[in-house]
């Protein structure tokens, strides 16, 4: 893949020693940079930008016309049924599967919603305060125990309404077998929410046919996460879900009728999207799902892998790192999370930084239970940390690469690796007293 895709990708920094290096971006997990077809396509559309479906004005209708559009070339992406399913746009993954989160209080009042250890909070916490709630564990390697999805299942005798789960994890890229649970959930008259965030900018996806036992019943995604970093997400769902009931954000442009005692909604997803909504967003965010198609999915797919597999191959015979990955890059995205002995990932991320340009995360990436368990901490342990604010918090260092990295990259990021593990105190000391960013 070409880095003239992406803005930004000839951006230099300036080192602690004062020289200027280009950026390396490993940070991919969290935003990525938009595409350039993006941001011209934004340039373009801005002259015509105007409100929609209620303007007679030609800017009017020609921005009706591409939010409308961005519905089908939605659904068209994940292989969504345009009879069954509707397009809801919203800001991102988060406020998708909140929404998600409230609109099936009816469906699944009295049921149990089971969530899992390896899930971002923005797939933990709107099920965890709303419903009863489970939790499907994970395997010494961090991978999902299906074996205990399927025990759970059965052990709440059919009462399990949904199972939300990652695509793809956020903390060590690993995919889930996302159309075998949903074979296991349909088994046992659960529905499945894929959060879709990690996975949908790396690898193929089709929702599948709803007549078939694997099919996907909701999606959601953001644009941020596939080079269109407008404040545009999508939920993909049945239609029939928002048929009854209201939004749980009301205001103009989701009715037909209001009078003092009575009110008309829209049909979804009409009634789904209050307020002036994102047109901008939505045109950035066609435009990045044309451009990932046209690249093909699967060959993105090839190249991230190939750069996984790369800097496993190079960093994981550095002395000190320790890989919280089970190798296996067949069945990840382009997620790796580390740490190094005799550093704290605060140390480690800022020494990158200042020293090879290298943007890197670290922490525990929204994901607080999955990294606990990968550290193996206890909840003696955890409690400690929540007490005492002078502990430091424990975390990882995450690289994630995109479709513009390149193996250069790569190879400096294991050179600087190599250094600072042979020079540990001489960059410990160093840094001591900055602060960290």
């Amino acid at each position: 893949m070409e880095k003239r895709l992406v803005v930004g990708s000839d951006s230099l920094v300036r080192l602690s020693n004062g020289n200027s290096v280009n950026y390396i971006n490993f940070d991919n997990a969290a935003t990525t940079p938009p595409f350039k077809s993006v941001i011209d396509e934004i340039t373009s559309f801005s002259c015509n930008y105007s409100s929609i479906h209620r303007g007679t004005g030609y800017k009017s209708i020609i921005s009706s016309r591409l939010y409308d559009e961005g519905r089908e070339i939605v659904l068209d992406f994940v292989g969504g049924n345009r009879d069954y399913h509707t397009v809801i746009f919203l800001k991102n993954t988060t406020e998708c599967i909140n929404k998600l989160s409230y609109r099936l209080q009816d469906t699944l009042k009295d049921k149990v919603v089971l969530s899992t250890y390896m899930e971002h909070h923005s797939n933990l916490l709107p099920w965890k305060y709303r419903y009863n709630t489970d939790y499907v564990e994970v395997d010494s390697s961090g991978r999902l125990c299906l074996e205990d999805l399927e025990f759970k299942l059965k052990l709440y005798g059919g009462k399990v309404g949904l199972v939300a789960v990652t695509g793809a994890s956020n903390v060590t890229g690993y995919i889930n077998p996302i159309y075998e649970i949903a074979k296991i959930c349909h088994k046992y008259g659960a529905k499945i929410l894929v959060d879709g965030a990690q996975l949908i900018p790396h690898s193929p996806f089709k929702m599948g046919d709803i007549n078939d036992p694997e099919h996907i019943d909701f999606i959601a995604f953001s644009g941020h996460k596939m080079y269109a970093p407008f404040g545009t997400g999508a939920l993909v769902a049945p239609k029939e879900i928002f048929k009854n009931g209201f939004s749980e954000q009301l205001g103009g442009g989701i009715v037909k009728y209001v009078s003092m005692e009575d009110v008309v909604w829209l049909d979804p997803p009409m009634k789904e999207e209050a307020g002036t909504p994102n047109v901008m967003g939505v045109v950035a965010l066609s435009t990045s799902i044309k451009m990932l198609q046209d690249l093909d999915m699967r060959k993105i797919e090839e190249y991230e892998r190939s750069l996984t597999r790369y800097a496993i191959d190079l960093i994981q015979n550095i002395p000190g790192i320790i890989l919280y990955d089970d190798k296996n890059v067949d069945e990840k995205v382009s997620i790796i999370s580390f740490n190094m002995e005799g550093l704290h990932h605060n140390e480690l991320a800022l020494i990158l930084a200042r020293e090879g340009g290298i943007a890197v995360r670290n922490g525990c990436f929204c994901a607080q239970p999955y990294v606990q368990r990968l550290l193996k901490i206890s909840k003696e342990e955890m409690m400690r940390y929540r007490s005492d604010e002078n502990l430091p918090d424990p975390g990882l260092v995450r690289i994630s690469f995109g479709l513009y990295n390149d193996y250069d990259e790569i190879y400096l990021l294991s050179y600087l690796l190599n250094e600072i593990s042979r020079n540990i105190n001489y960059y410990k000391n160093k840094y001591i007293n900055s602060p960290f960013y």
